[in-house]
Formats: C-alpha cells, structure tokens, sequence
C-alpha cells in the first residue's frame, strides 16, 4: 500500500464529549491535508460539510457511545445524519439485548438503520464488553441486517481493537479496527489480520510513520 493508498484507509477522529468546533475543523484540516476521511460527531455535521476544507468522506455516529438509544431513535438518528450530509454512518449495536441473547432484535436494530439510508453503516460491536461467542452472535447479527463493515470498538469501554478479534470479525464482513490504534505499525497489524480500515483519534501520527 502506497501511502496515499494507505491514508484513505484511516478514518480520523474526534468523538469525545467536550468536543468543540474548534476540534472539528482542526481534524477536518488534518484529513483533508492527509487525505483520510473524517468522523465526528453528529452535531456537527452541517458545518463539516459546508467547511472549505473537509475531507472527501465524512463519517459520523449512531446510538453513541453505548447503543442504548431506541429503534426509532436511532432510525430518525441516521436519517438526519444522511440529510445533513453524512457520506457514512457508525452504528452502536446494543450489547445489552446482545448478552441477553436477544440475537433477533439486536438485527432488527441494525436493519432498521441500514434500510433507513443509501449510505455505508458500520456496525460497533464493542469487542472489549464481548465473549468470542458473543463477538460471533453480533457479527451474524450485522450480516443478516445487511450492513457494510463490522467495528470493534467505540474508544469508550476498557479496551480496544485486537488482532484476534479483527481475525474474528473478517471471517462475516469488512472490519474497522479502532480503539487504541496509535502507530503505523499498529495499524498495519490490524490491515494484516484483516481490517479494512482503522479510526483513530492519532491519524495524522499513523499517516506520517508510513515510509516514504
């Protein structure tokens, strides 16, 4: 992978609860400059993508951090979130029903998003709260909902994206490793156990270890 290659893999971003506009035009700028994508949060979105300088693709989130929220509310959530210009969604799943064992309705929630807009949805299964059987059960839960990638982690629960669980998670769908992804090299560990694409909050860090 060249490092232009490289870069369009790296989602850069800002998710934190005292986030400002300020910090979102700071990591709009380092994207674009970069050229990886951008994800931010949903409040922001109107004037991340009227922003001179905003990247190509601008991703924000759904039922976060803790995938909680309603089926409606997620569904009128994703909605605006296409219709204030998001090029892709990242859906919280709600690991509670999960561990319940209530496998059906944790799809139905997903599916009830995917269907909702034209626009790829990620779904976060955060791996770290996660039994291997469980990490399975979701992943089954977000191939049977029709969605587009598998994440590990929201950055917000002990631990992040590991090796083994990236090697899991490519067995159903694309993976999206973040969490504690800091490095060039970490990142290209989670690239070799077969994520797609990394989201991080160092992307200008990891974009500038690749080699020249």
């Amino acid at each position: 992978m060249n490092r232009e290659e490289f870069a369009a893999r790296i989602d850069h971003t800002v998710l934190g609860p005292e986030t400002t506009w300020s910090d979102v035009e700071a990591v709009l700028n380092e994207a674009a400059d970069h050229g990886m994508n951008a994800c931010i949060p949903p409040c922001y979105l109107e004037e991340a993508v009227a922003y001179e300088n905003a990247p190509e693709t601008i991703a924000t989130v759904v039922g976060f951090p803790h995938g909680q929220a309603s089926m409606a509310s997620k569904h009128d959530e994703a909605v605006n979130a296409w219709n204030d210009g998001a090029d892709e969604l990242d859906l919280v799943i709600n690991v509670g029903r999960l561990k319940a064992g209530e496998d059906d309705a944790v799809a139905a929630d997903i599916a009830e998003v995917v269907a909702a807009v034209p626009i790829p949805v990620k779904v976060i299964i955060e791996t770290a709260l996660l039994s291997d059987a469980e990490k399975r059960s979701a992943c089954e839960a977000a191939v049977e909902a029709d969605a587009d990638m598998v994440k590990t982690s929201t950055g917000f629960a002990d631990g992040g994206a590991t090796v083994p669980d990236v090697e899991l998670m490519s067995e159903y769908l694309p993976v999206k490793a973040s969490g504690g992804v800091g490095s060039y090299e970490e990142a290209m560990a989670m690239f070799e156990a077969g994520a797609v694409r990394i989201g991080a909050s160092a992307g200008v860090a990891i974009v500038d270890g690749h080699p020249v």
